[in-house]
C-alpha cells in the first residue's frame, strides 16, 4: 500500500510540475521508479522510466496526496487484454459456452477450452501470459454453424458469442490503443434459432414458458392451471394457451418445443409433478427471472402490430405472466437486438381437434414407435410440399386438425379446384419452387439481420407471388373457380412489388457473386492455415478432424483488390450519390492510367504497373529489363527480377482511390439500410402473403397426392358417424406396395343409427385388427386437414378429439408398469371423451390374469358406450366381453349400441393358412396365436408343449 501512495504521489507531481524547463543544478535529484503502479486492468503494461524532479518541488510537511481512486474488487492475474475479456465475459455468463471472435478465428478459453475441445474434436493448446498459461483452443470463423450445431443442438448447450467491435478514436485512446471491444452480441440456445443452417427447416423451432398459477397445497393435482405461451423467433409466430396439468403432457407433444422456460424460483422445487411430466420426453429446462408482470400492452414493442383491446381482454392472468417470461427471456437472450414478433394467437380462440400425447404416437402421425423415423410417418406418407415453410405449416395442421367445417371445406374446394386443373397446378409448383422461405427471411430483417442474398431472395418471393396472383386472377374467371378469390384476395402487392423493383434495381447480383468468391477465398486460406497447423503441431490422427477441401482457389482479398476488382453490393443506379461517386471513381481510374502512361515514358520503363498491396500500401512495380535500369531509384522491395518503390503522384492519387471507394461503401450502406427499413414497413403484409403461399403449396401438394393415391374428397357434417367405404391405411399401403402386395379394404360404419356406436371387434394375431383401428383414425385426421383420404367413399361427422390405447410400455422412470401405463391412459380417455370424440381401443387388460382383464376391459367398453356416447373400435382376445355386452342388452342382433366383427384365417388340406384382413360380421373366438408364433421360428419342442396345454385346457 505504501508503494502505490508514493507512486500516486509522484504522479500528482508530474502533473502539477511547471511547463518551463528548470535549470539543472547540484540540487537535482533522481527518482527511480522502483515501484510500478499495479497495471490498470485491460492495460500492457509499458517499458520502465525514470522522472527526474527539483527538490525545491517536493513538497514539505504533511504530504498532500488526491485521494486514491477505489480499487476494483477484481484483482486477478494480469492477463491479455483479449484474454480477460473472455474472462470477464465466462464469469457473467456462467452458463454458457463462450465463443469469442479473434481475427478470423473463434477461440474458446479456460475451462471451456479443457472441457469442450474433446467435445468437439478439436486441439488443445496453452497461451502463454505474464500470469501463466492459459488452455484454449479454436476454429476459423466460417465453420461456426457447424461448431454451433454440434453444442446447441447435440449437446444442448446454451453458447454465447463474443463479437469483435471496432473501438472509435476515443474509445482506441481509452482502451490504450485497442483496435476492438469484444463483448457478448447473442446468446444461442436450442429454443432461440434464428438462422443457423443447422435449423430444422421443415419444422417449427418453438420455446415455450410455463406459468403455474399456484404453488400451494396439493402440486399433483392434475386440475392445477397453468399458463403456456411459446414463439418461434425464426418465424415470429406466438401463441398463448391456458390449461392444466393434466393436458400438460400432450400440449408439449403437439408443440414440440426444443426448450422450456421455467421461473427460476421453481429450480429449488424439485419434487413438483411438472418435472415429471418434462422428464417423460426429455424436456431441455431453462429458469429465468420472472421479471415484473405489468400489463400485455408492455409486449407491443416486440410485436409488429398493436394487440386489438377485444383480443387483450381476453388472455387469461396465467398466459399473461408465461407471455411476460417467455419475452423478457427471449429479450435477455438476444443482447438488445430488436424483435418483431406477430401478435399472439390463443389456442381457446382455435377450432382444433385435440390429439392427445399417446396418440401422437400410436397413430405414428410425425415418427414411427419402434425408431422414431420420419420415414414411415402419417407425415411422411402425405408430404409433397414444394417450400419449406409449407412443410412447417403441414407439420401444425397434423398436430391440430381443424374442427370448422368452413375451414375444412375451403380447403378442399382448393385441392379440388386443382386436381380438375393440373396445368395451373404445376404453373403455381413451378412458381413456388422458385419463392424463398419468406416466413424466416423476413423475420431475418425484423431482428435487424438479413442480407443482400436475403434481399433477392425476398425480391425474387415476391415477384413469384405476383405471377401466383396473375394466373389466380386469370382462373377465377371460371364461375367454378369462387374458391380462387379469396386467397387472391388476401394478398396485398401493391407496396411488396415497389419493394422488389427497388431491390432489383438496386442489388448487383453479379457483385455480390464475386463477394462470395471472396469470401470463399477467404475460408480457403484459413483451411490453408489450419492444415499447416495440423502438419507442423499435429499427428495424423488429427488430420481426418479437418473439413473436406474446397474446389480450386479462388483468387484471393489482396489479389483482389490489388487487381481493382471492387465486388460492389449495389448497382450505381441505386441512389444518385451513388452513380456520382462511381463516375468520380471512374475519372480516377481514368487518371490513373493516364499516369501510369506518364510514368511508363518519363521513365523509359514498359513494364512499370501502378498497384496497391497491403503492406506497402500504394507503389509503382517494375521487372524484368526495367528493374535494373532503374537502380537510382530507392526500392521499398526488390528481388531478382522485380523492384518496387513509392512515386509522390502515385501516391496522392492512390489515397483519392480509397477515399471514392470509402465513400461508395458507406453510400452502399446507407442504401442497404434503408432497403432493410423498407422490408420491415411492409412486414405484415409481406407475412400475410408468405401465409397465403403456405396453403396454396398444401393445397397443390395434396392434389398431387390424391391424384397419385387415389383419394377421394371426404364429406364433413355435424353428426357422430363414420361412414367409410373402402377405407385403407394411408402408410401401410404405401409399404405393401413397395413390396408388390396389395392392400385389403374395409368399411367403417360405426356411428350410425343402425351399425352401433362401438364395434367390438375379435380375431386372430396378424389378422389386421390394430391396422384397421389406426386407419380410420388416420383418416380421420386427414379429412379434418383438408386432405383428401383413401377410401371408396367417405362421410364423416366433425370430431373434437382422437384418444388411442394402443400398444404397451413401461415408464420405469416414473415406478409404473405395463398394466399401469396402460390403466392412466385408459382412464384418461375415460375422463375425457366426449359424444363427439373418436376412440380406438386394444386388448386392453391384456397385462393382467384373464379373469382380470375381462372384468376391466368390459367394465371400459360398458363406460364407452353408455356414458361417454362416443365412436368407439374396441378389439380384444377376451371373447367373453362380447357375452358380458349381450348379457346387459347392449349386443343384440341389430340396432344395438355394440356390434360385433372379427378377422379370421382360412386353412388349406395340408395345414398352410392365410389370414383374412376382411372384417365380418360376429365374432372370432379363437385367436390362433399358435400359427403366428410357427410363422415367428419359436423352436418345434415349445411349439409341441403349447399344442398340448393348450388341448388339455380345452378339454377342461
Amino acid at each position: 500500500m505504501l508503494r502505490k501512495r508514493a507512486a500516486h504521489a509522484l504522479q500528482n507531481l508530474a502533473r502539477r510540475r511547471p511547463r518551463a524547463a528548470a535549470q539543472k543544478c547540484t540540487a537535482c535529484v533522481q527518482l527511480p521508479c522502483c515501484w510500478p503502479p499495479v497495471p490498470a486492468t485491460g492495460h500492457i503494461r509499458g517499458k520502465k522510466t525514470r522522472t527526474t524532479v527539483q527538490l525545491s518541488d517536493l513538497p514539505q510537511g504533511a504530504l498532500q496526496a488526491d485521494a486514491l481512486p477505489e480499487e476494483e474488487e477484481n484483482t486477478g492475474p494480469s492477463y491479455p487484454t483479449v484474454v480477460l475479456q473472455a474472462r470477464r465475459n465466462i464469469d457473467k455468463f456462467d452458463n454458457c459456452v463462450l465463443l469469442t471472435r479473434v481475427g478470423g478465428f473463434y477461440e474458446l478459453y479456460f475451462e471451456h477450452a479443457n472441457e469442450y475441445a474433446p467435445l468437439l474434436n478439436l486441439k488443445l493448446a496453452s497461451k502463454k501470459t505474464s500470469a501463466g498459461p492459459v488452455a484454449m483452443a479454436g476454429f476459423p470463423f466460417f465453420q461456426l454453424d457447424r461448431y454451433l450445431k454440434i453444442l446447441v443442438q447435440d449437446l444442448n448447450r446454451y453458447v454465447a458469442v463474443a463479437e469483435e467491435f471496432p473501438h472509435n478514436a476515443e474509445e482506441k485512446i481509452r482502451s490504450g490503443g485497442l483496435l476492438h471491444d469484444r463483448r457478448v452480441a447473442r446468446i444461442i440456445t436450442p429454443g432461440t434459432l434464428i438462422d443457423e443452417n443447422f435449423i430444422d427447416p421443415y419444422a417449427n423451432n418453438y420455446v415455450m414458458a410455463i406459468h403455474v398459477s399456484s404453488r400451494i397445497g396439493d402440486t399433483s393435482s392434475d386440475s392445477l392451471a397453468l399458463g403456456l405461451a411459446w414463439l418461434d423467433l425464426s418465424t415470429g409466430h406466438f401463441f398463448t394457451q391456458h390449461t392444466d396439468l393434466a393436458s400438460l403432457g400432450s400440449v408439449l407433444s403437439r408443440i414440440a418445443p426444443r426448450e422450456i422456460v421455467l421461473d427460476e424460483d421453481f429450480q429449488a422445487q424439485t419434487e413438483h409433478v411438472i418435472f415429471s411430466i418434462l422428464a417423460e420426453d426429455r424436456h431441455l429446462i431453462t429458469y429465468a427471472p420472472a421479471g415484473e408482470v405489468l400489463s400485455i400492452s408492455d409486449w407491443n414493442s416486440m410485436l409488429e402490430a398493436e394487440i386489438p383491446q377485444a383480443t387483450r381482454d381476453s388472455f387469461s392472468t396465467d398466459e399473461i405472466s408465461a407471455g411476460h417470461l417467455v419475452l423478457n427471456y427471449v429479450k435477455d437472450r438476444l443482447q438488445g437486438m430488436s424483435m418483431k414478433l406477430q401478435p399472439p394467437l390463443r389456442h381457446e380462440n382455435m377450432q382444433i381437434m385435440t390429439i392427445d400425447k399417446n396418440s401422437l404416437r400410436a397413430l405414428e402421425v410425425k415418427q414411427t414407435i419402434r425408431d422414431g423415423f420420419f420415414r414411415g410417418s402419417l407425415l411422411h406418407a402425405i408430404r409433397r410440399t414444394v417450400t419449406k415453410s409449407g412443410a412447417r405449416l403441414l407439420n401444425e395442421w397434423l398436430s391440430a386438425p381443424s374442427t370448422s367445417t368452413d375451414v375444412i371445406t375451403a380447403r378442399q374446394d382448393l385441392v379440388a379446384r386443382f386436381i380438375q386443373s393440373p396445368d395451373l397446378r404445376d404453373l403455381i409448383i413451378t412458381l413456388l419452387r422458385r419463392s424463398h422461405d419468406s416466413q424466416r427471411l423476413v423475420q431475418k430483417f425484423a431482428l435487424g439481420r438479413g442480407d443482400a442474398d436475403d434481399l433477392l431472395g425476398l425480391s425474387n418471393t415476391i415477384q413469384a407471388t405476383a405471377d401466383i396472383v396473375s394466373l389466380l386472377q386469370q382462373a377465377a374467371d371460371d364461375p367454378s373457380s369462387g374458391c380462387l378469390v379469396a386467397p387472391t384476395k388476401r394478398m396485398d402487392l401493391r407496396e411488396p412489388l415497389v419493394l422488389a423493383r427497388r431491390i432489383t434495381e438496386a442489388i448487383d447480383e453479379d457483385g455480390i457473386f464475386l463477394q462470395h468468391e471472396t469470401a470463399d477465398s477467404a475460408a480457403s486460406q484459413m483451411m490453408a492455415l489450419a492444415e499447416g497447423v495440423v502438419a507442423a503441431e499435429g499427428s495424423v490422427e488429427d488430420a481426418p478432424s479437418l473439413p473436406k477441401s474446397r474446389k480450386k482457389r479462388p483468387m484471393s482479398i489482396k489479389e483482389h483488390y490489388a487487381e481493382d476488382n471492387e465486388a460492389w453490393i449495389m448497382k450505381p443506379e441505386a441512389s444518385s450519390a451513388l452513380s456520382k461517386l462511381h463516375a468520380q471513381l471512374s475519372a480516377l481510374l481514368e487518371e490513373r492510367e493516364t499516369l501510369n502512361e506518364t510514368l511508363r515514358e518519363r521513365l523509359g520503363a514498359p513494364s512499370l504497373s501502378l498497384k496497391w498491396t497491403p503492406g506497402l500500401g500504394h507503389i509503382a512495380h517494375i521487372k524484368g529489363k526495367d528493374a535494373k535500369n532503374l537502380t537510382e531509384i530507392r526500392a521499398l522491395s526488390s528481388s531478382r527480377s522485380t523492384r518496387s518503390f513509392h512515386l509522390p503522384e502515385w501516391t496522392a492519387l492512390g489515397q483519392r482511390l480509397d477515399q471514392a471507394r470509402f465513400q461508395i461503401r458507406r453510400e452502399e450502406q446507407r442504401v442497404f439500410q434503408s432497403l432493410r427499413e423498407h422490408v420491415v414497413i411492409n412486414l405484415v403484409k409481406l407475412r400475410r402473403n408468405a401465409a397465403v403461399l403456405d396453403e396454396l403449396d398444401i393445397a397443390t401438394s395434396f392434389a398431387r397426392l390424391a391424384i397419385e393415391q387415389d383419394l377421394v374428397r371426404p364429406i364433413l357434417n355435424s353428426s357422430t358417424a363414420h361412414t367409410i367405404v373402402g377405407g385403407r391405411h394411408p402408410t401401410v399401403e404405401g409399404g405393401l406396395v413397395e413390396q408388390g402386395r396389395s392392400f385389403v379394404e374395409n368399411d367403417c360404419l360405426v356411428g350410425n343409427p343402425s351399425a352401433g356406436s362401438l364395434w367390438l371387434i375379435t380375431g386372430p394375431n396378424m389378422a389386421g385388427k390394430s391396422t384397421f383401428l389406426r386407419q380410420n383414425a388416420l383418416i380421420t385426421i386427414l379429412a379434418q386437414i383438408g386432405c383428401y383420404v383413401p377410401a371408396s367413399y367417405a362421410e364423416l361427422g366433425i370430431v373434437d378429439a382422437i384418444f388411442s390405447r394402443v400398444g404397451s410400455a413401461d415408464n420405469l422412470y416414473r415406478d409404473q408398469s405395463t398394466f399401469m401405463v396402460e390403466m392412466l391412459e385408459t382412464a384418461h380417455i375415460l375422463k375425457h371423451a366426449t359424444s363427439k370424440s373418436f376412440v380406438i381401443m386394444d386388448e386392453i387388460g391384456r397385462g393382467t390374469t384373464p379373469e382380470d382383464g375381462t372384468a376391466v376391459s368390459y367394465a371400459c367398453l360398458h363406460h364407452l358406450v353408455t356414458i361417454n356416447q362416443c365412436r368407439t373400435l374396441f378389439a380384444t382376445h377376451f371373447h367373453a366381453v362380447a357375452d358380458l355386452a349381450a348379457a346387459d342388452g347392449l349386443c343384440g342382433p341389430s340396432n344395438s349400441a355394440v356390434q360385433l366383427y372379427c378377422t379370421d384365417i382360412e386353412e388349406d388340406a395340408h395345414g398352410g393358412f392365410v389370414y383374412v384382413h376382411r372384417l365380418n360380421k360376429g365374432i372370432n373366438r379363437k385367436s390362433h396365436a399358435l400359427k403366428a408364433a410357427r410363422r415367428a421360428g419359436l423352436p418345434e419342442p415349445a411349439l409341441q408343449m403349447a399344442v398340448k396345454v393348450l388341448q388339455e385346457m380345452e378339454t377342461h
